[in-house]
């Protein structure tokens, strides 16, 4: 019963801090490109949903204790699903061509893609859509792509180890400071500040090279590039866009992949320890290494013309290994299956732990690799030998070596386990499509990327969209609150019975 009281507490808290953060929507029909009063209606609506529901649990409840493991993976379980469900109503009730309103799964499916920085979609025409569906979209992107939880933290939290098992619930552990107040407080203050200078930034080029972005243009796709979201507000992506503008949005997508204690690092002129972050240098070896192969393997494709497949193909895997999901080619579907395999492995990866990036993390990965070479290292090796066992510069004994691989393991193996079963069944639902289609959606959605081969469409059947709005949530929870999250529903249910 303490852990429902903690449970119910902290979402009251999450759902009171989205409550503001919806309000900032408003600024948009009120004072945006185009005005358009029609559509405060269902903002306010949203608004009115969170704090009716957040703040009779926040007060009912203050008084419970301080969350725990189990409560913490609940809470993050529930608070990114209800969110999600909350934040549909403006795809819901707004129209999105001025005509078409979605159905409400489609509005959940979109809901969730942006929460989850994914970028998957139901619309067809983004360049149609009202100016506030447009920012709604990237407004929920840049939000989640730091973490609701995170959010609330920064300005709710008190210290104490409630709120960092609550921070750990959000896929999140390494600190930049010992408090975890500051450790959230200095993520939004590094994540705003490189926010700022995305959007000046793009502003800047494309007032001074062709084909660059309006500030509209810009404000959206630097909050949804550092966020590694992927939203557009062009029917494209990326695609008629100058290589200039290009360029800066590349650098955006490999900022936001970056962890935020690195960026802390070199914000404070640490740069030799900034440059020397294991996760960093892998981020960087696996795109030259992935563009290379994708150029090489994309060759065909342009005529062997190598200096148009490298722009297209750095371009495509800096994106999928990022998790950004957005697109400088309108023919990625055509593209030949080595190539969409590739990007598929990109987007399994991802960035680096403690990143607005999704996937199974760098930090996993190097895990794994190094394990498998200590375990081949000590099977030919002599029984007396003695193993120094290191990531990156720092030394680890043996049991917390293995700790950190088995863990690993677990998490990836389980996350494998669950990509699996989208795979199935998307290809059971798109018998048309190529197998390396389905891989590549589901790879897509799980690591929450949002690049597609058009299996996502607003036609595709209930059972494929409820699928992936399933594999989202698992991706951006990283499988742990959701696995405790139904195991805490059967446990109840056995009580009652």
């Amino acid at each position: 019963m303490n852990d429902i009281k903690t449970v119910f507490k902290n979402l009251g808290g999450i759902f009171i801090i989205i409550g503001f953060v919806t309000l900032i929507a408003l600024l948009v029909p009120l004072f945006g490109p185009s005005t358009s009063y029609d559509t405060i209606g269902p903002i306010l609506i949203t608004t009115a949903l969170f704090f009716g529901f957040g703040l009779p649990l926040y007060f009912l409840f203050k008084n419970a204790e301080p969350a725990n493991f189990k409560s913490a993976m609940i809470t993050a379980a529930l608070g990114w699903l209800f969110i999600s469900a909350i934040g549909s109503i403006p795809f819901w009730l707004i129209p999105y061509d001025g005509v078409t309103h979605m159905a409400p799964l489609s509005a959940f499916f979109e809901s969730m893609s942006g929460w989850t920085g994914t970028g998957l979609t139901m619309v067809e025409n983004e360049e149609l859509l009202p100016h506030i569906l447009q920012f709604w979209r990237s407004l929920i992107q840049w939000v989640g792509g730091v973490g609701v939880i995170v959010l609330t933290l920064s300005i709710l939290a008190r210290p104490g180890t409630g709120s960092f098992v609550l921070y750990k619930g959000e896929a999140r552990e390494k600190k930049t400071h010992p408090s975890i107040v500051s450790t959230v407080r200095t993520i939004w203050w590094i994540f705003l500040l490189y926010t700022a200078i995305g959007i000046f930034m793009l502003i800047i080029i494309g007032s001074l090279t062709p084909n660059g972005m309006d500030p509209w243009q810009s404000l959206n796709h630097a909050m949804t590039g550092i966020a590694t979201g992927g939203f557009s507000v062009t029917d494209d992506s990326m695609t008629s866009f100058g290589t200039i503008s290009q360029i800066a949005i590349l650098v955006l997508m490999v900022v936001g992949a970056i962890a935020f204690a690195a960026h802390y690092d070199l914000l404070k002129g640490r740069i030799r320890k900034f440059l020397s972050d294991v996760q960093f240098k892998a981020l960087l070896a696996l795109i030259i290494l992935g563009v290379l192969s994708l150029t090489f393997v994309n060759l065909h494709e342009y005529g062997n013309d190598i200096i148009q497949s490298l722009k297209y193909s750095g371009f495509q895997f800096t994106s999928a290994i990022t998790c950004t999901g957005f697109a400088s080619v309108n023919t990625l579907g055509d593209w030949g299956e080595s190539a969409k395999l590739i990007l598929a492995f990109a987007m399994v990866i991802g960035g680096a732990a403690g990143s607005t990036a999704g996937g199974i993390k760098l930090f996993r990965a190097i895990l794994l690799y190094k394990g498998a070479g200590w375990r081949i290292k000590r099977a030919i090796s002599t029984p007396r030998r003695v193993f120094v066992h290191k990531l990156g510069e720092k030394p680890l004994s043996k049991d917390d070596a293995m700790d950190l691989i088995n863990e690993a393991a677990i998490i990836s193996f389980m996350w494998v386990i669950l990509l699996s079963i989208g795979i199935v069944t998307i290809a059971t639902i798109f018998p048309e499509k190529s197998l390396g289609d389905s891989i590549f959606e589901v790879c897509s959605a799980q690591g929450n990327v949002g690049l597609t081969t058009g299996i996502t469409t607003i036609n595709m059947s209930p059972v494929a969209k409820t699928m992936l709005i399933i594999n989202m949530w698992i991706g951006r929870l990283e499988i742990i609150p959701i696995i405790v999250l139904i195991k805490s529903m059967f446990g109840i249910k056995r009580n009652i019975l």
